[in-house]
């Protein structure tokens, strides 16, 4: 395994035994979330994998290293400060040995080397609102790395009809877990049918095993948020206007602090909840996908 790559103890086991592993992100961590929120949320997906039999593998880029599977000192020093770190951003990390927080794009990257195949997170990046131009590298690394992304759709903040194309236009699957509408992050709605619906862990990971035998990489798995951000849409809208000239890296994290200045911090709330809820579904599907890699080498 490369020096860059450091998996710890407990995962390379679990690896190395064929137990499930579900991968989980530390941008909620540096960015994505304030504390106590933050850590609530890193520790309570933590906490819903165990419980479902599986091992987490929070990832982050530490002292010159990829590291799968933080401690929680390791945890605490991404949430003292840590700076956001998508995919293009691996290399230049690594050698400043700078401490980082990884997006989806750069979480997904670290989970294939390690061996990985599920992670959960909160929502996908994808097409910004009224930037068409400015889109995720979540999508691009989606079309290339062969991960099950587990989250509740894209963020809201987002355009879900445009995203939901780039995604077809990058033959990256898109299921509906129990669902036939895109989930839009803080509500279940989004007026996007997604192409497949999958319901329970068992089809969810039959259809995982066949995408990746014949060919797919990167697949969404698309679970509803386990409860409603009342007006979601009409606060979306206001602080998408409030904050239109905000591109590039920052948008997301601004756009995500506004709405949650604008719903009175209920959107901090439901964002660990579902976060949770996410990798909680992950674990189950993990599971089940071992069960299905047996069942493939009786044949």
């Amino acid at each position: 395994m490369s020096d860059l790559l450091r998996v710890s103890a407990e995962v390379a086991e679990a690896l190395a035994r064929g137990h499930p592993v579900v991968a989980l992100e530390t941008s909620i961590v540096g960015q994505g979330l304030p504390g106590p929120h933050n850590l609530r949320a890193a520790r309570g997906c933590e906490s819903a994998i165990r419980e479902e039999g599986a091992v987490p593998a929070t990832i982050a880029v530490l002292d010159g290293q990829i590291v799968v599977g933080l401690s929680d000192d390791e945890l605490e020093r991404i949430a003292a400060g840590a700076i956001k770190v998508s995919s293009r951003d691996l290399g230049p990390t690594l050698v400043r040995r700078a401490v980082g927080a990884t997006t989806v794009a750069a979480t997904m990257r670290a989970a294939e080397m390690a061996g990985i195949r599920c992670f959960a997170t909160g929502g996908i990046g994808g097409v910004h609102r009224g930037h068409p131009e400015d889109q995720s590298a979540d999508l691009a690394e989606l079309g290339r790395t062969a991960v099950a992304v587990f989250c509740a759709g894209a963020k809201i903040i987002l355009d879900l009809p445009l995203t939901l194309e780039r995604l077809e236009s990058l033959s990256v699957p898109v299921l509906g877990y129990g669902c036939d509408e895109l989930p839009a992050f803080y509500t279940r709605h989004s007026g996007c049918p997604v192409p497949t619906r999958v319901d329970g862990p068992e089809e969810a990971a039959a259809v995982l095993s066949a995408a990746w035998a014949s060919g797919s990489r990167g697949v969404v798995v698309a679970i509803p948020p386990p409860g409603e951000l009342a007006g979601a849409e009409e606060i979306v809208l206001r602080a998408t206007r409030e904050l239109a000239d905000v591109s590039g890296p920052e948008a997301t994290p601004r756009l995500l602090a506004r709405v949650a200045e604008l719903s009175g911090g209920r959107s901090l709330a439901l964002n660990v909840d579902l976060v949770i809820n996410n990798a909680r579904v992950a674990a189950r599907v993990a599971g089940a996908l071992g069960v299905v890699g047996r069942r493939r080498s009786r044949r």
